[in-house]
């Protein structure tokens, strides 16, 4: 008897004062937020040269860097002789035959993607900075494939420059603000259709043999406008607006057009689009063909169409050149095609080929195409499993090979594979669990390699062909020494299973010792959005470190994957089509009985926070779940499905008219009434062109007429990212002392 309570208390000794603690730094906000002490590096900011075995790096006093793979003591130096204006660049690319740089200087952004800047070319035989346009600044400029000339956007009207004879021309005249918009995206195509692995939609092209320029038209007369108010000191606030399209709203009208250098005319305009399609994609062929991809609205049906100039059609009616098409590959799904799936479309140089992904067998693989439809040959696939590739990194024609990223061997880890472009086996190039990420030099030779894992920061180094390294770049040395100086703990994976059997993957991160005799509070990480992982076995130094903090502080941080989320297949991902929120909010509670019934666990007091998608699914759960969440903050929640885009939403839910019910059960605004207490923090930018200010104050209104107590933080002139001028320690002060308060 007297043994059991010495050694019980001994334990509890051991539990409340471990020796390690008393060295442990204790991590703040400022060390989060403010001198975002624990972020890694991911590697120099860099391209490989066309010859594979060199690569150029800038540095921040406007002088580039090039560097030997093989060679670090043969680095040299190249000082640029750049203008007052273009110094301190942030954006650098070669032409073609590496003779000039375009850089990039004077950014201010537009929305997520899209900036306005300065351009400048530099040319290396005369040593001269010349600017691409001085009337203003311009957005998505470009070498043509010779370099002898640049294309460029200005006030919505597409420009093409003379490199040799410093001559610029007007190809449209037709731009207008909010009406016309030819070269780059409109508001829902930069933020619905833009590549996942980085870089804003493209909507000018040039043909491989620079003869012509392939752009699109946004007809956007018929969009709504949605308004922005901006406080900044002024008697009157100023207001601005732009086109958003909402759900069932009217969308821009597309058309793609063909511009020749040779007559300096337009070719024609292609046929083959409807009112209501999509255009997310242009591409060329290695021969010169154009191709259109058409997506309808309801999203569920993409084409391939190759342009046919040669047999333009010119209408005396409305004076137009139409080019007829014809279809080169259909994709069709029940519930909709993911337009990732053409970011993966490769047109092979032997003319014969092309490369495109499907999850036609249940999950995103790679098949190898004919560009003859009638060919007997037929459709190959490339990769083959149940595991979803999630990246394609290029192909090395020369060797047959090509290479590509997949979720494996689990869906919480990515490896780098080398394909096999005849349909042989693929090979396994990174071994270690973990996220592995590359970059291949043009001749695949070398690759820059990055690694990490849940616990370890990133490492990026130059590796060959067989993933040996040959340079290393950063190991993060700092950050794994600081881990230490503040005890930072393990991110713990664990799975559980759903009533149906399923079983969903999540991570947590608790005290480093357990004190046996006290109950943990629990705060949830979501984000929970279509195809989106928040549970990866990959580092996270931002939002990490205040991860971190919180468990310093007592709490235990988790993250789950509900359904709907990435990389465990097409049926998995899509499972919550036409009731987007349903199944995610089921989950969600699901995984906090589980936890809450965890011994160490106190199931009175589990909290949940998410921004965006996350901010909703938070709030949903705070509501549908309130017998079993205590507190909830969102940042930047969509409150209501029909206030958001028309093609992110329809895509997920078809049209209001198509899916009232879904619509309304799984719009958190009709739920309101089933708040308890006062536990609910709301945050948002009043300037959000993404998630609206008008979700907020909706679900307020909403919250007030049902007589709930709640808590605000507007953030005015801040978009959907809320950042800037100390914005972020600023929110995160108050998330923090929200947990602390209500957990």
């Amino acid at each position: 008897m007297k043994k059991s309570a010495a050694v019980a208390l001994a334990m509890f000794c051991f539990a409340t004062f471990p020796l390690s603690l008393f060295a442990q730094k204790s991590i703040t906000l400022d060390d989060c937020f403010t001198f975002y002490k624990f972020y890694p590096q991911t590697g120099d900011n860099f391209q490989y040269l066309k010859d594979g075995r060199h690569y150029a790096e800038a540095d921040h006093d406007g002088n580039l860097h090039i560097h030997d793979v093989l060679n670090a003591k043969s680095d040299s130096l190249i000082l640029l002789k750049l203008s007052d204006k273009a110094r301190g660049f942030d954006q650098f690319e070669f032409s073609e035959d590496e003779t000039k740089l375009l850089i990039r200087a004077g950014t201010e952004p537009v929305y997520r993607h899209s900036v306005l800047a300065n351009y400048f070319v530099y040319d290396f035989k005369t040593g001269k900075t010349e600017p691409v346009f001085e009337q203003g600044k311009q957005q998505f400029v470009s070498f043509s494939p010779d370099g002898t000339n640049v294309d460029f956007v200005f006030e919505n009207n597409l420009f093409l420059k003379d490199l040799k004879t410093n001559t610029t021309t007007q190809i449209t005249q037709d731009g207008i603000k909010n009406k016309v918009i030819n070269g780059l995206p409109d508001w829902v195509y930069e933020e619905e259709f833009s590549p996942v692995d980085g870089g804003g939609m493209v909507a000018t092209r040039w043909s491989p043999d620079g003869t012509m320029l392939a752009f699109i038209r946004f007809d956007e007369t018929a969009v709504p406008e949605m308004s922005l108010t901006w406080y900044e000191g002024g008697v009157y606030p100023m207001r601005s607006s732009f086109k958003y399209p909402k759900v069932g709203q009217a969308n821009s009208t597309v058309s793609v057009h063909l511009y020749e250098l040779s007559t300096k005319s337009m070719i024609g305009k292609l046929m083959g689009l409807e009112v209501d399609d999509y255009c997310p994609r242009i591409n060329w062929t290695e021969d010169n063909q154009l191709i259109m991809t058409r997506l309808n609205r309801r999203q569920d049906t993409l084409d391939l169409l190759v342009a046919l100039p040669e047999r333009t059609i010119y209408e005396q009616e409305d004076q137009t050149n139409w080019i007829p098409t014809r279809l080169l590959l259909e994709e069709t799904d029940p519930a909709y095609v993911d337009i990732e799936l053409d970011n993966h479309l490769v047109f092979l140089k032997d003319k014969r080929h092309f490369l495109w992904m499907s999850e036609r067998s249940g999950w995103q693989q790679i098949y190898r195409y004919e560009m003859n439809p009638a060919a007997a040959e037929g459709i190959v696939a490339l990769t083959k499993g149940n595991f979803d590739v999630t990246a394609f990194y290029g192909v090395d024609e020369k060797n047959g090979k090509f290479y590509f990223q997949a979720a494996t061997p689990t869906p919480l880890d990515r490896q780098i594979w080398e394909g096999d472009l005849n349909g042989g086996d693929a090979r396994l190039l990174t071994q270690p669990a973990g996220t592995h990420e590359a970059a291949f030099s043009p001749t695949f030779d070398y690759f820059t390699h990055v690694w990490s894992n849940a616990n370890t920061p990133q490492e990026v180094n130059i590796c060959d062909r067989n993933n040996d390294i040959i340079r290393a770049l950063n190991k993060n040395e700092r950050i794994r020494k600081l881990r230490q100086e503040y005890g930072f703990v393990q991110k713990e994976f664990f799975q559980f299973p759903l009533a149906d059997g399923t079983f969903l993957n999540g991570w947590m991160m608790r005290p480093a010792v357990l004190d046996t005799l006290k109950k943990y509070p629990i705060l949830f990480d979501i984000y929970g959005g279509p195809g989106v992982q928040t549970v990866q076995n990959q580092y996270d130094g931002y939002i990490g470190s205040w991860h971190q903090m919180l468990v310093q502080k007592g709490y235990v941080v988790v993250s789950v994957d509900n359904r709907g989320t990435g990389a465990r297949g097409r049926d998995f991902k899509k499972c919550t089509q036409l009731q987007l929120g349903k199944l995610e909010t089921e989950d969600q509670i699901a995984a906090a009985n589980f936890l809450g019934s965890q011994s160490w666990a106190d199931s009175s007091r589990i909290g949940i926070w998410g921004w965006s998608f996350g901010g909703y699914l938070s709030t949903s759960c705070i509501l549908k779940g309130a017998d079993r969440f205590k507190m909830a903050m969102a940042v930047a929640p969509a409150t209501n499905w029909k206030w958001y885009d028309s093609a992110y939403t329809e895509r997920y839910m078809r049209s209001t008219k198509d899916n009232e019910k879904g619509y309304e059960e799984n719009s958190p605004i009709n739920f309101a009434k089933r708040l308890r207490g006062d536990n609910y923090l709301i945050c948002h930018g009043m300037a959000d062109d993404n998630v609206h200010w008008q979700q907020a104050v909706e679900m307020i209104d909403a919250l007030i007429k049902a007589n709930k107590q709640f808590e605000t933080y507007y953030y005015p002139n801040r978009n959907h990212g809320i950042d800037g001028d100390n914005v972020t320690m600023h929110l995160f002060t108050k998330l923090t002392n929200f947990v602390l308060e209500k957990l």
